[in-house]
């Protein structure tokens, strides 16, 4: 078998990054199944099944290899507060939040595997978060694929806007989160 193209690497990648929850490579996985590249379904059902694992062994290393975890998050003392914050505020719910939210996606499973929080509870709520992520960013990317692609292009043909635009994202991403961060 010649392991050349993406239709045969594609699904070997969307694997390896979706254990680390990666929203990017489930949003490329919608895209190039538009594209024709790969099969949505399996590209979906792929990223979902690992990112379902990579959680689960967060949470597992968090419960049974708590010295070492404990030794990981006294340098991110803030986002342990804020991730403490969220799961006093939203319960149960944050298993489905975590996914979405870049910086404290594998801190949630790590902080819930050194608490009391019930394992079967977690894999519960885990396994259908995982599908609704997966859903939500896969699905979303796929239907909007034509829109990326004409994006895509007009960056190719306009490179002098791509900087301008990136900066734009730029500020306001860091604007948003000086303002959550005051909160």
């Amino acid at each position: 078998m010649d392991f050349s193209t993406l239709e045969q690497w594609g699904y070997i990648a969307i694997a390896f990054f979706s254990l680390g929850g990666s929203m990017f490579i489930v949003a490329a996985a919608g895209v190039f199944a538009y594209m024709g590249h790969l099969n949505l379904a399996i590209a979906l059902i792929v990223a979902a099944l690992f990112n379902f694992l990579g959680d689960n062994i967060l949470f597992l290393l968090g419960r049974y290899q708590k010295k070492e975890i404990i030794n990981y998050l006294k340098k991110h003392r803030r986002k342990v507060a804020a991730t403490t914050l969220l799961m006093r505020k939203y319960g149960d719910f944050v298993v489905f939040i975590q996914k979405f939210i870049y910086g404290v996606k594998t801190l949630i499973p790590l902080i819930m595997g050194l608490s009391k929080y019930d394992i079967k509870k977690f894999i519960f709520l885990n396994f259908f978060a995982s599908i609704l992520f997966v859903a939500t960013i896969g699905l979303g990317s796929y239907f909007f694929s034509d829109f990326i692609i004409k994006a895509i292009k007009f960056f190719q043909t306009n490179p002098y806007l791509a900087p301008i635009f990136l900066g734009l994202i730029l500020i306001l991403f860091l604007g948003y989160i000086k303002k959550i961060s005051k909160k």
